[in-house]
């Protein structure tokens, strides 16, 4: 999927040398504090941003350019109250909002939406305004709409930002259930490792210009982390979950539940939007 990938903005790189191969199947975990390039490597795969040096293929093409194969999972956001936008009009986009004019098989995207409004557990608000919906009906919403097209690869940025914990764990699977089910691989970026612990293969975990890719197990080391970070950084496995302590203040990053910061306003988007 990458070769040689490198991306820097002026004179800070992200990271370098990056070699990466994501299987079918597999769940993929990308972490790493504020401002690491987290977001920047899920843009870098959308085809959105460009990489400094190497390339970039998903689903077998050049990254942004295989459409449907490439479902997308955002950052939860909600809506103004007085949308005109029910919760099956939104899902309904992801199946055919890719075509233009009238809709002509109503049946047809009627019968798909009712199929992914069920799959994803939200039929029993079909009909609400998506400006009334919580945080987590929305995003199984826009799990929905991103797995309509049956995407080979399904890229995830934050989705569990904002969520309570039960919101996390029941968006959480039903990604892994699509990931199961049809053998598409997950890429998924997250602050919080635990609500996908059981379910992540590997982690790409960004620090400092530096990476390191593995099993959770070999990542979410004391010894891997302190060598990232330049200092101690001390993580723990308590009741099944990961604590991570002693990470700098610039870059707070914790793994064991404590609500975290967007990084749309990260340092390297910033910088990104000026070249």
């Amino acid at each position: 999927m990458l070769r040689g990938a490198s991306l820097a903005f002026g004179t800070r790189t992200l990271w370098s040398g990056l070699d990466l191969d994501i299987k079918p199947g597999e769940f993929f975990a990308v972490l790493g504090p504020n401002g690491s390039g987290k977001t920047s490597f899920l843009k870098v795969l959308l085809g959105l941003l460009p990489l400094t040096s190497g390339s970039a293929n998903v689903a077998g093409h050049a990254a942004g350019t295989r459409g449907r194969d490439v479902g997308y999972v955002p950052q939860q956001k909600g809506f103004p109250t007085d949308v005109p936008l029910r919760a099956r009009d939104l899902v309904a986009l992801g199946v055919d909002g890719h075509q233009w004019g009238i809709r002509v098989r109503r049946r047809k995207v009627e019968s798909a939406v009712d199929e992914l409004l069920g799959r994803v557990g939200a039929s029993s608000y079909a009909k609400v305004p998506v400006g009334q919906l919580s945080g987590g009906e929305l995003q199984r919403l826009r799990v929905a709409q991103a797995i309509a097209g049956s995407p080979r690869v399904l890229l995830c940025d934050e989705p569990l930002l904002a969520l309570d914990l039960n919101h996390q764990q029941g968006v959480s699977a039903l990604i892994d259930r699509q990931r199961a089910e049809t053998g598409a691989a997950v890429v998924f970026v997250t602050h919080e490792i635990n609500p996908i612990l059981d379910y992540v293969d590997r982690v790409l975990y960004l620090a400092e210009g530096q990476f390191r890719v593995g099993s959770p197990e070999e990542v979410m080391r004391t010894e891997i982390l302190s060598e990232l970070y330049g200092s101690r950084v001390e993580v723990s496995r308590i009741h099944g979950r990961i604590v991570v302590v002693g990470l700098p203040d610039a870059t707070t990053h914790l793994h064991h539940g404590h609500a975290l910061p967007s990084e749309d306003e990260s340092a390297e988007e910033k910088e990104g939007a000026e070249r």
